[in-house]
């Protein structure tokens, strides 16, 4: 069985969008594509490297690939020539082109399709970019690690690595490294456990809190009342 595994930069509030240039994504009238260039020295491209680890195919969403597909062909680089060289699954529809080499397009509900492409032998599945492919697989519990390089910038709005349709799970930390430029890459794994909670309250609330409580909850049902329109 193969891992799904993302290697995504992401700034510190979670946008993920463009970050190559200015050009890349400007969806949504988004203005700061190329955001990790001045952070992007050595030290931050061997953790991109290391993140990316050496046996994989490429698991992409449509705008993604598109952005590949115009790009990478055309060069003639180590990196290069891997992602010309290997297997790469598209979430696209019959309108979109696969013309990049060694490219398969992944047919029917997108969940049940890498489902079945996880589970054959194979190399990792590693998801670059592609925000709505990770939307739709956290929220089915289809991927196994979660690479994060979080760039010390804060962006405001765009494309977000996590939605309100992940599934809530326990993750395990298991590497962290860090580039002279403050750049973060950390490294999780999934695991089995919902997420555990506890509190800090007294065991026995008093008078206070159990006013706040339930004013805080007539509020909860006058905002719900009005958001279903009653």
């Amino acid at each position: 069985m193969r891992k799904i595994r993302t290697a995504t930069f992401v700034s510190l509030d979670g946008v993920m969008q463009a970050p190559g240039g200015p050009t890349e994504d400007p969806t949504g009238g988004f203005a700061f594509g190329g955001w990790v260039w001045p952070y992007f020295d050595e030290k931050a491209g061997g953790l991109m490297g290391e993140a990316m680890g050496e046996d994989y195919d490429l698991l992409l969403g449509r705008r993604t690939y598109e952005i590949f597909a115009a790009y990478w062909p055309y060069r003639d680089d180590e990196m290069a020539r891997t992602f010309n060289a290997i297997d790469k699954y598209v979430a696209a529809g019959p309108e979109t082109p696969l013309t990049w080499a060694r490219s398969h397009r992944l047919e029917g509900d997108l969940a049940e399709a890498v489902r079945a492409l996880k589970a054959t032998e194979g190399r990792d599945l590693l998801i670059q970019g592609s925000s709505e492919v990770i939307h739709t697989l956290l929220a089915h519990d289809l991927i196994d690690q979660l690479t994060l390089l979080t760039f010390p910038v804060i962006l405001g709005s765009g494309k977000r690595l996590f939605d309100a349709g992940s599934r809530p799970h326990a993750w395990t930390l298991t590497k962290t490294r860090q580039s002279g430029s403050g750049v973060v890459a950390h490294t999780y794994e999934r695991t089995d456990q919902p997420p555990q909670t506890g509190t800090f309250g007294e065991i026995e609330p008093g008078e206070a809190e159990l006013a706040r409580r339930e004013r805080w909850a007539l509020e909860d049902r006058a905002s719900g009342a009005a958001g279903d329109g009653s």
